[in-house]
């Protein structure tokens, strides 16, 4: 009954509303509207009674899977607790009420708001300068790049036509890097996981713009050369870029300006615990040298004796959103690094510690690539012969969200598990306990996994071979 349609609920005349009769003259649809906008059949909307609809949907949202019901682990995304005092503070009537196009004279609070913002970030990075306008961390990346290409323009350099981007990278990177309108170049790893410093030697030239790097990178661990892969670039003349997709691992404890970082962008809907998924609302904010600082996105906010106000950078790169980004993501981000203030850097350490308890725990039992001491997340792969994709299935069993699998895509059936800071022992230690139980069960019996789920596995040869991409 959950999986039917809500139209297949309904039956013909049936209605959850009761109009009052007209007291006023009908009036002809085709005398108000222009013929062709008219439509030619009725819509197929459901016929169905207000408890109906509200019975489907509700159950509906029992199926959902969110950080509010179940551990959700998955790896690269920093799904952490989003703490209550953050929605709180973003229904304040005053924020919440705000237009974007008010006088500066009526938002004074807001700016102050993503003034205080801007110097968190600021605070936290190293960087002078910081934009909060980019709305997703794909969208924080091209922005950093778009920046960094504006600026050989500007300086008259025309050979910068590559970006360099490891094996360990985001997939969004190198897509960045092409619709920047550069080429990719990949690095490879060392034997710790992380860029192969002499490979990027002997690939680093004039025609270099950039190398874009995660760190810690996707494997969970911290890129220990940062400080002499920045040098190389620098020497060549190119800018290093830091993915801060997993800014998570380093709050107070490692500022990436100080490594020789050039340029970064935060995802504030991850790391500072703004609810997020399903494509938004999120908040790809940048941080950038003195060098860089001209070519940052319009507006940014700044501040006078009097009053906080939007100014534009001298040669700005123009909107990469609409109005000043998005603000309700920057408020609760805010808001959260107000509550943490000097003590932010115990996100980072509990995050640690979660991540490497787990992977002292399943070691032995689960393969891990890289087994010395990671950052917020972990790589394991499932025993010989078992698959990453099995196990996933069996973890919902379990009641647990599944970690992200096959990725990253150097190693082979891997599973990427983050904890974030926010989950506790008992928690862990049922899904490690789940873990180690998936372990031992036979490949045949997680191939039928997930049993108890609502819906089965679906056969993916058939589904391959008869695909309906709609229903």
């Amino acid at each position: 009954m959950l999986n039917n349609l809500i139209r297949d609920r309904g039956r013909e005349g049936r209605r959850g509303y009761t109009l009052p009769r007209f007291d006023v003259e009908r009036v002809s649809l085709e005398k108000v509207l222009p013929k062709q906008s008219l439509r030619k059949e009725k819509p197929r909307l459901a016929e169905v009674d207000e408890p109906a609809v509200i019975r489907h949907y509700t159950n509906l949202s029992r199926e959902n899977w969110g950080i509010d019901t179940n551990f959700y682990p998955l790896g690269s995304c920093t799904m952490k607790h989003n703490p209550r005092a953050n929605e709180a503070a973003a229904a304040v009537p005053g924020f919440a009420g705000l237009h974007p196009l008010q006088p500066e004279a009526q938002t004074q609070g807001a700016l102050q708001v993503m003034y205080e913002a801007q110097g968190f970030l600021s605070e936290v990075s190293g960087f002078p300068a910081v934009s909060l306008q980019p709305m997703a961390g794909a969208q924080g990346e091209l922005t950093s790049i778009l920046m960094i290409k504006k600026y050989f323009e500007d300086a008259g350099d025309e050979k910068r036509t590559t970006v360099l981007v490891p094996s360990t990278a985001h997939g969004t990177n190198p897509a960045t890097a092409t619709m920047a309108g550069f080429g990719s170049k990949e690095i490879g790893l060392d034997e710790h996981g992380c860029v192969d410093v002499e490979e990027l030697r002997a690939m680093v030239d004039e025609t270099t713009a950039a190398l874009m790097i995660t760190n810690p990178n996707t494997c969970g661990v911290y890129e220990h050369n940062i400080p002499e892969i920045a040098n190389i670039l620098h020497e060549a003349g190119a800018f290093l870029y830091m993915d801060g997709a997993n800014m998570n691992a380093i709050l107070g404890r490692m500022r990436p300006a100080e490594a020789g970082v050039d340029v970064m962008h935060f995802n504030l809907h991850k790391t500072f615990s703004t609810p997020h998924g399903g494509g938004g609302p999120g908040c790809g904010a940048i941080a950038c040298s003195e060098a860089l600082a001209a070519f940052r996105p319009d507006p940014v906010v700044g501040k006078s004796e009097e009053s906080y106000h939007l100014a534009r950078p001298e040669k700005s790169i123009g909107r990469v959103a609409g109005f000043h980004g998005n603000f309700g993501v920057v408020l609760k981000a805010w808001n959260y690094i107000k509550m943490h203030g000097p003590e932010l850097r115990d996100v980072t350490d509990m995050a640690v510690l979660n991540a490497n308890y787990i992977r002292a725990r399943l070691r032995g039992t689960y393969r891990i690539p890289y087994d010395e001491l990671c950052k917020h997340e972990v790589v394991v792969q499932p025993p010989k012969g078992k698959k990453a994709l099995d196990v996933a299935k069996g973890l919902i069993d379990h009641g647990f969200h599944p970690p992200t699998i096959y990725f990253p895509l150097v190693v082979k059936e891997a599973m990427l598990i983050e904890p974030t800071e926010t989950e506790s022992k008992e928690t862990l230690d049922d899904f490690i306990g789940a873990m180690l139980e998936l372990a031992e069960s036979s490949p045949e019996e997680l191939q039928e996994a997930p049993i108890n789920a609502p819906t089965r596995r679906l056969d993916e040869a058939r589904a391959a071979r008869q695909l309906k991409a709609r229903w």
